[in-house]
This record gives structure tokens, sequence and C-alpha cells, in this order.
């Protein structure tokens, strides 16, 4: 037994009689659970106060990029819950993300639909009914589908939805759609700007709650299982491709309402936005921020965007480069991503028994 286990167990009251150093060990590891739980909050309640403080701070043409990158921190926060939390390595989440954005432009082109209560439904719905179809076809076959097999399967979608949008003349070929309306409520227009900025903030904290809510619920503990373990959790009897293809749809579905909020945002959509570029962009981004933490691809998005922002404005020449080679260290030295250096393992897997436990031992 160590030293620390030992002063631990010496500072107990006799009277309680003295445990056993399985029994010590579990309730020590419950403390260190509980004290580790408040480093998060902190993290996310200073992101929070950052973001509600940026327009106020922020030059207007700032405020319009910093809009930009709160939906692209939603469309993360929806890759990071698929593979994140379910190990599912979707390099096609643009697909949702460009599906929805096209389908929102073409409800504004073709029939004036810009009525926010209408065309952000309508995205969402888009990214659920594609996920619903693409999670069905690669991960509800008759036998388990492997990584490799959902990673290439997702990758292709997402190309052959960019050759499809690039060749067809109904979506704007090449050229996309350009000059959509304004999203509306009533008769007020939401443009560039503060109001925007704050609608989609709004949003993306409704959406980052839902989700941590989901997976600190039973529904994440059987998904941080087929995470570590898939067929633990199917031993255990759980249905593990059906957890897998309800996660994936889920994340399709928040990409969806991310790819709504950008067309209007931008005013446009292009075949990239399907393609396999922006669907490498938002695993960097959550791999630099930090995989499984929802926290760590908000702040990945920021940071990886911030400093493109400031590289294209100082170095416009070789800025790409030097933004691969900053990628390329954090994700050799700092795998888990710069949330790591704040957040510990444990927190990050999450404790989902702890205060049941700890009411438990604490019983007489």
């Amino acid at each position: 037994m160590s030293k620390s286990m030992s002063a631990v167990k010496q500072a107990i009251p006799a009277e309680l009689g003295g445990e056993t150093d399985v029994a010590m060990t579990e309730r020590v590891a419950i403390a260190q659970a509980v004290a580790g739980r408040k480093v998060l909050p902190v993290v996310e309640g200073v992101v929070l106060v950052a973001a509600l403080l940026a327009p106020l701070v922020l030059q207007d043409y700032l405020t319009v990029f910093a809009t930009r990158v709160v939906i692209l921190a939603l469309f993360a926060l929806s890759f990071d819950l698929v593979w994140g939390y379910a190990g599912i390595m979707s390099f096609g989440q643009a697909l949702f993300f460009g599906s929805a954005g096209y389908g929102v432009a073409l409800l504004a082109r073709d029939l004036d639909i810009t009525n926010i209560f209408l065309v952000l439904p309508a995205g969402t719905l888009i990214g659920l009914t594609f996920a619903l179809l693409l999670g069905g076809f690669l991960l509800l076959g008759r036998h388990p589908s492997s990584v490799i097999f959902v990673s290439l399967g997702t990758l292709t979608g997402s190309y052959a939805a960019d050759r499809l949008a690039r060749g067809w003349y109904y979506l704007g070929g090449q050229n996309g759609i350009p000059s959509i309306s304004s999203m509306t409520l009533g008769g007020y227009e939401f443009s560039e700007g503060p109001a925007f900025y704050y609608l989609v903030l709004g949003i993306l904290i409704v959406v980052y709650l839902l989700c941590r809510f989901l997976v600190r619920s039973q529904f994440g503990l059987a998904l941080a299982g087929l995470r570590e373990n898939e067929q633990r959790i199917a031993f255990f009897g759980y249905k593990a491709q059906h957890l897998k293809a309800i996660i994936f749809a889920i994340g399709g579905a928040i990409a969806g309402l991310a790819g709504s909020l950008y067309a209007f945002h931008e005013g446009f959509v292009w075949p990239n936005m399907v393609g396999v570029v922006v669907s490498t962009q938002v695993v960097l981004y959550v791999l630099f921020g930090g995989s499984g933490t929802l926290i760590g691809a908000v702040i990945g998005t920021v940071i990886v965007e911030g400093v493109s922002f400031w590289l294209s404005d100082n170095y416009r020449d070789i800025w790409p480069i030097i933004l691969g080679v900053l990628l390329l260290l954090v994700i050799l030295f700092r795998p888990l991503g710069l949330i790591s250096f704040v957040l510990g393992e444990r927190e990050r897997v999450g404790s989902f028994s702890a205060k049941r436990k700890e009411k438990r031992n604490a019983a007489p």
C-alpha cells in the first residue's frame, strides 16, 4: 500500500472499524472523481462567459467571423458526439451539414420559405434523414461493421454528394446557390451582426446541454462502453449496432441544424459544403480540442479558426503550412487534444455511478 493510501486509512476514525484495502481504494477513487469533476464546469463556464461577451468587445467584421465560428462549433459538436463517445469515425459528416444547407437554400429560392421555425426544423430533419439512410446501410448489416468500413463508407458518401452537387444544374453546379434570402422571424430579418450571433450562440448552448445530459445518462454509459470495448457491451446484451445507428442519426441531425444556420449566415451554399474537405476539417477541430468531451470540440473549433484567420492575415503565402505543423505537433504530443492539459482521463470518460457508490458507502 502506498504512503498516500496509508495516510488516508489512518485518518479514518477508529469507531468505524477501518476498511479493507479494496473498499479504501474504491473510496479514494470516488473522492478523486468528485474532485476532478469540478474542472469541467469551470472550463465550460469560462468559455460561456467569453462567448457572451465577445460581441461587446469585437469589431463588426470580427462579430461576423465569430458567428461563423460558433456555427462551426455546433457542427464539431455533432462529430464529437459520434466519434468521441461512440467511436464511429464519420469521415462524411459534411454530407449532413451540406445537404441541410442545400435543402434550406432550395426552400428559400423556390418556395420563398425563410421563417426560422420552418427552415431550421427542415434542415435538422434533412440531416437526420440522410444520417438514418447512410447509418442504416453502414451500421445495421447482418454482421458488425468495422471502423474502417464505416470510415470509408462515410467518406465515399461525402465524395459522391460533392460530385453530384457539382454536376447537377438544379443545384447550381460548381457555383452553388448564391444570394439566399435572409432568415426571418415574422417581419424581422436576421442579418449579419450581434443578433445573428446571439441566436446561434443560444442554439449552441441548448444543443450542448442536451448533449451533456445525453452522454451522462445510462445511454451515454452504453456509448462509453462502445468506445472502450464494443464486444463486452454486446456480451451484456446491448445491441451495439442499434446504439451506433441512434447516435449517428442524432449527430446527423445536429450537423443538419448547423448547416442550415451556415447557409443563411453566409448567404450561399456550394459543393464544398458536402465534400471531403469540410468533413476532414471537422475531424481536425475535434482532434485539436479533444474528443469525447464536447467542450473540447468547441475549443478546438475556436482555436483552429482563430489561428487560421490570424495566420492568413499575416502570412498569406505559407499560412496553411504553419497551421498544418501546429496541428501535427498537437496531435503528436497531446493525442487527447488541448483539453487534456486541464481535464483528466477519468473526467473525460465520466463517472456515472460515483454518487450512488458514495451514498452506499456513507450509509450506516
